[in-house]
């Protein structure tokens, strides 16, 4: 048989409970308050933003490690027999560009 609690025991109980009551609902209007989900939501989109921008930065990085690998040997040195093409095509196609815009023009 539960021993019997005395009015102070009481009363000292539901003191306490309102102490935790007040104490969450205290949290609650914290959370709820516009500025907090605002800053959440904005913490989140910044997260997001940052971890799209850190892939595509290790992708470009990769891309462009794999296209200096083509161009460049693995002593620094350039690759002549592709830089060679490529500089000639780069060449051709800004050409035709030219002859392209000056037609419009004229």
């Amino acid at each position: 048989m539960p021993e019997a609690r005395t009015p102070a025991q009481i009363e000292a109980d539901i003191v306490r409970r309102r102490e935790q009551l007040a104490v969450t609902l205290d949290e609650i209007g914290v959370r709820m308050h516009p500025k907090t989900i605002i800053g959440d939501a904005k913490a989140k989109v910044a997260s997001t933003v940052d971890r799209t921008a850190g892939r595509a930065f290790v992708t470009v990085n990769r891309v462009v490690t794999d296209v200096k690998g083509q161009f460049v040997s693995e002593d620094g040195a350039p690759r002549l027999e592709r830089v060679v093409p490529a500089a000639l095509l780069v060449v051709g196609v800004v050409g035709l560009l030219a002859v392209t815009a000056r037609k419009r023009k004229g």
